[in-house]
């Protein structure tokens, strides 16, 4: 299956609150080209999450979100959870994690779409993930409890889940939390490997612009549910932006083959 391009139309979501209704989304429009790497910014409570829980089919919301592959369309809506999850492998912020369960008992989860009416992990869904395993440095802790690692070795198995699913569509929530720096990169040169070996279509929120910057192909940012910059990092990047949506004042490099490095200020201090 080729990587489906992705695309928002007027999506809006409401909740109730007891002061009224809060809109969550404003009408977004956002095409995801088949094949690339979105970064979704924005400071907090800009709607970020919520655009991702949509597209997973974990929100209401007006608007559509439609998949196109090969030529073919298919409405989100008109998707069940096999087919969705055949579709999309997503890491969420805050994954549940059944109590005892070992990492590789985990990892194979995402098998679960693949294995039909058998129930059951089939030896080339054992190899996917001993590979998967592998490849995330989580060898080490196959046989260990999840619950008894360390934030971020936890999240590495979640995103090794994901990955085994084989989804053309890989959506990461925060990524990198409680990752070191060293492990934020190597997840994130691990994604972007994936992404052009298997030609993916990747999404993913971020709270690091700096990472955005390095990784990302297009960033779309949110302030306040509403979609106010889209484009390339350096279409969006900009100390304009920043400054308007984050409060900051960011220095912006840009590197010859379109990376964007963001250095922000610290504000002037009184002798």
């Amino acid at each position: 299956m080729t990587a489906p391009s992705i695309d928002f139309a007027g999506v809006g979501v409401q909740v109730s609150s007891k002061s009224g209704p809060v809109t969550l989304l404003d009408n977004i429009d956002l095409n995801v080209e088949s094949g690339s790497w979105l970064a979704i910014v924005g400071p907090n409570g800009a709607g970020k999450t919520t655009l991702l829980r949509c597209l997973a089919g974990l929100a209401k919301h007006s608007g559509s979100i439609t998949f196109t592959s090969d030529g073919v369309d298919a409405s989100s809506h008109e998707l069940g959870n096999r087919e969705r999850a055949k579709l999309i492998g997503l890491v969420p912020q805050s994954p549940e994690v059944p109590p005892g369960v070992r990492v590789a008992d985990y990892v194979l989860l995402g098998r679960t779409p693949h294995q039909g009416m058998r129930y059951s992990a089939s030896d080339q869904d054992r190899v996917v993930v001993d590979e998967t395993i592998k490849r995330l440095d989580l060898d080490a802790f196959a046989d260990r409890s999840v619950e008894t690692l360390s934030g971020g070795e936890r999240q590495r198995v979640v995103i090794a889940r994901a990955l085994v699913q084989d989804a053309p569509i890989l959506v990461l929530d925060e990524p990198t939390t409680g990752l070191d720096i060293g492990h934020q990169f190597d997840v994130l040169e691990l994604v972007g490997e994936l992404r052009a070996e298997r030609e993916l279509t990747v999404l993913s929120t971020m709270h690091d612009l700096s990472l955005a910057g390095q990784f990302a192909e297009r960033v779309a940012m949110l302030a306040s549910g509403s979609l106010v910059a889209t484009g390339s990092p350096t279409d969006v990047f900009t100390a304009q932006n920043l400054a308007d949506h984050y409060g900051v004042d960011a220095q912006i490099t840009h590197e010859p083959d379109g990376r964007v490095n963001i250095a922000v200020r610290r504000k002037q201090q009184q002798p």
